[in-house]
């Protein structure tokens, strides 16, 4: 509804409230002549809205202008004006088919807040899913198939290594040297709690120097990047390496966009695609990876949680099901010397019983956050329709990492911990991954102690700083449920441990109850718990005991901390498999539309040669928790207000309402930028230049593409997220 205008609504299946009336043609001839609009922030302006202006500069204004944009120097075009918004016939959304590059080869990498890996699978053989060779570190003797998210740097900043064997190299450096090295663990959910995150945030290494985030996480990437084509090419010679590989990353599904933006442009630094291969890569939700694995898996590749004899651990008796190809194919799984996983060609037997319209919850229970998503299934494709946006929060395993640090803090003294992590960081490690151990031992019914092991230098350092050993500190404390042992460890109750679980895992089913309450996913009657901290057996149980009761049959896949890095394969190999998301926000523009006496405030209201204008309105993309299609566009058009205008940058607005009508209302705040970078017009074509821009919701990220009307040329065009 830009200059007074009603614009064109091609979005979403509701239909918006009319603002204003249509002008005559000749009036919007006129309009279009007197008006432009430049986008706040491109000119200094008053944050957030568009502004109107005359054509001659300094006429009137709403807000100051400020230094005139790098951009537009020497464009040709006066300092105020950007574009407005040309309007064209309505018409309805169209869904078009994703275009995706080609590819021989499918490599997902599993990021994760703890542990990563990656796997892949070529287009020849899509059924075979290999998973990333063994690592080298760790506990000897033990197949490690996913690493710690682990990253080591020289004291100059340079990459050393990751994983184990950055864990282990930081372990055995003398304690003076390693305060210089920079040793990064569990980083990722920093992005996640950031809250202005920016390409230039920092990221805080253990000894408290810090490093610009997207540099840390390029390094993990183009080590896992170096990692799995160096296999590649061993495993298939020939295959060439440019423009075949088609890499996903899995995040979690609540990450905002600016986040989502922030591991793409982590994987350009990295080089694993270029700026201009964009769609080589792929953004996977987490939940949704594991959704699509789940669809292959077998009943013996399943454990239903609800088939346990009551107060034991052990399994009930569970279907048998007689098939040489299952034999052959589980013998190939677990074969010691392989790493290829075999999923079936179409579905697996659970899903074979459901039918069009079942729906089920996924609960990601992850390092970091447990994410949440509810499928329904459609058919007779056997696609997947997302039935509430995806939810959840900061509920992964690391709650319980800091439950032990603070139950420490308590016995130690804060002051003492603070001071021991900044002057003994590889002791700390040492410490944490001492606990780490102990911590997937713990069940429900365990009985017997639990010892976990302190580190010398931590007992030497406390005796210096206090003047007093560790024993007399526990004696003294108000903690009686962990004693010293006499063979230097802390020992902790079955009791006190599950204690530490407590306040993650009330956090994860207190989500889980909160969205099986909403009326759009009545009905559900199964819950995959899927991630690496649904294997704790606190957690299973915990769960099973607060939902079974709802009659919901909760079940963990085997090898349930594979489940989202092999799910993120499958998907790369269909993108489309999940055709409908929900909108987690309200998106829009800020533009200005005809003033209605009685239905806008006057506070808005802006005379301009005796035509009356109503500021601020919020012009609405689509909704919080509406459905969008994928491949279903929104389409708007604009026009450079001058001709040699080489860039068009309007603001973009989100909220989590669905009926704002103004970007002041509170919550609507400015979440990015839409970019048009435009060629120089060639004059052939007299008359206004039409640049039609079409955005999509209903993919893991949001894009946009733009075609110039006249020349039927690609425009490059993006949304900026992280410009804030």
């Amino acid at each position: 509804m830009g200059v007074g205008l009603r614009l064109a609504r091609r979005k979403t299946g509701r239909e918006p409230k009319e603002e204003s009336r249509s002008l005559s043609p000749a009036l919007q001839r006129a309009s279009r002549e007197a008006l432009g609009f430049q986008v706040v922030g491109s000119a200094g302006a008053q944050p957030g809205a568009w502004e109107g202006r005359g054509a001659r500069a300094g006429d009137w204004r709403q807000g100051q202008p400020g230094p005139q944009p790098e951009e537009r120097r020497g464009s040709g075009m006066h300092p105020w004006a950007a574009a407005y918004l040309w309007v064209l016939p309505s018409q309805k959304p169209e869904a078009r088919a994703p275009q995706h590059a080609p590819f021989s080869v499918v490599v997902a990498i599993d990021f994760g807040t703890t542990s990563s890996g990656y796997a892949f699978s070529f287009a020849s053989d899509p059924e075979a899913i290999h998973m990333m060779r063994k690592w080298e570190g760790g506990d000897p003797g033990v197949a490690h198939q996913k690493t710690p998210t682990c990253l080591l740097l020289t004291p100059d900043g340079a990459f050393h290594s990751f994983g184990y064997t950055a864990r282990d190299y930081y372990h055995d450096l003398d304690p003076e040297e390693a305060r210089d090295w920079l040793y990064f663990e569990k980083f990722k959910m920093k992005i996640h709690s950031a809250t202005d995150l920016t390409l230039k945030t920092q990221l805080e290494a253990v000894n408290g120097k810090k490093m610009p985030a997207l540099e840390v996480f390029a390094h993990a990437l183009r080590f896992f990047k170096e990692h799995a084509l160096q296999e590649l090419r061993e495993q298939c010679p020939s295959l060439p390496e440019k423009d075949t590989v088609r890499w996903v990353l899995t995040v979690p599904a609540i990450w905002k966009q600016p986040a989502k933006q922030f591991m793409r442009e982590a994987a350009y630094l990295a080089g694993l695609v270029s700026r201009e291969d964009a769609e080589q890569l792929l953004i996977a939700l987490e939940p949704e990876a594991a959704s699509v694995y789940c669809r292959k898996l077998r009943l013996h590749q399943l454990l239903d949680l609800s088939s346990r004899a009551p107060g034991s651990g052990r399994l009930g008796e569970r279907r048998s099901i007689d098939s040489s190809f299952r034999q052959a194919r589980e013998q190939l799984r677990r074969s010691r010397h392989s790493r290829t996983f075999l999923v079936e060609s179409g579905v697996g037997e659970l899903w074979a019983e459901m039918q069009a319209g079942d729906r089920y919850v996924v609960a990601d229970c992850g390092g970091g956050t447990v994410d949440l998503t509810v499928h329904q299934l459609e058919q007779p494709h056997g696609t997947l329709k997302e039935l509430y946006k995806a939810s959840g929060g900061p509920y992964g395993a690391v709650g319980v990492d800091l439950a032990f640090e603070q139950l420490l803090g308590r016995i130690f003294g804060e002051d003492f911990i603070t001071t021991f992590k900044r002057q003994r960081p590889a002791a700390w490690v040492d410490l944490t991954i001492a606990f780490e151990a102990r911590k997937r031992t713990a069940g429900p019914h365990r009985a017997g102690a639990l010892n976990i092991s302190l580190p010398f230098s931590f007992i030497d350092f406390y005796r210096k700083q206090r003047g007093h050993n560790v024993e007399t500190a526990l004696r003294r404390s108000s903690v009686n449920f962990v004693k010293w042992s006499s063979q230097g460890m802390l020992r902790m109750s079955c009791e006190a441990m599950n204690e530490l679980f407590q306040p993650t895992v009330s956090g994860i089913i207190q989500h889980i109850e909160a969205l099986l309450a909403r009326p759009e996913v009545q009905g559900v009657k199964l819950l995959f718990l899927v991630g690496g901290f649904a294997e704790s057996a606190v957690l299973q149980h915990a769960v099973q005991t607060a939902l079974g009761a709802r009659g919901l049959r909760v079940v963990v896949p085997h090898d349930v901390g594979l489940t989202i890095l092999k799910g993120a394969v499958l998907f790369g190999q269909a993108p489309g498999v999940v055709r409908v998301r929900r909108s987690p926000l309200t998106y829009g523009v800020g533009v200005l539309n005809r003033f209605v006496a009685g239905r806008h405030p006057p506070e808005k209201l802006l005379v301009r040669d005796g035509r009356r204008w109503c500021t601020d309105v919020f012009e609405r993309f689509v909704a919080a928790e509406q459905s969008v299609a994928l491949g279903e566009e929104v389409r708007r058009s604009y026009c450079p207000a001058r001709p040699g205008q080489r860039r068009v940058l309007i603001n973009l607005y989100c909220c989590a309402a669905e009926d704002a009508r103004f970007i002041t209302d509170p919550g609507v705040r400015k979440c990015g930028a839409l970019s048009l970078e435009l060629e120089p017009s060639d004059g052939a074509s007299p008359g206004r230049r039409e640049i039609r821009a079409a955005m999509q919701f209903g993919d893991t990220e949001i894009k946009v593409t733009a075609v110039d009307v006249s020349t039927n040329r690609s425009v490059r065009a993006a949304i900026d997220f992280l410009s804030n």
